[in-house]
């Protein structure tokens, strides 16, 4: 037990010896200027992990929010799993049989343009 302590007195003092010699190491090579931007950017980073997380938070409360808003007290998996039945009693009970894709026959062959309107003198 001493051995290890011993050595984990070492380490942290070697960690310790190095952390200070590469500080005086980086103000010795890195110029002012540069090394001040350095500092910056490190500042923006955190500045910015920090403004994601907060983000994340408030996402996830908003998506908890209109989950139950949405469905209520009822099981999102148990919804899912009944989803294709749900979809299937659905297209019988509205005559369709695809309704993942939904098809406007009654007007995709129709012109796009109306007529009337060049006739009423819109000019647009």
């Amino acid at each position: 037990m001493t051995r290890r302590l011993f050595w984990v007195g070492v380490g942290v003092g070697l960690t310790i010896l190095a952390i200070r010699q590469g500080r005086v190491w980086y103000a010795r090579v890195v110029p002012e200027p540069a090394a001040g931007a350095v500092d910056t950017a490190i500042s923006v980073s955190r500045g910015l992990r920090g403004t994601l997380a907060e983000f994340r938070v408030g996402r996830d409360e908003k998506e908890a929010e209109l989950m139950a808003a949405l469905v209520g007290d009822r099981d999102v998996a148990a919804l899912k799993a009944t989803a294709p039945e749900r979809r299937r009693r659905l297209a019988e009970r509205w005559g369709r049989d695809d309704t993942s894709r939904r098809r406007y026959a009654d007007w995709a062959d129709q012109p796009t343009e109306d007529p009337e309107d060049d006739a009423a003198g819109y000019s647009f």
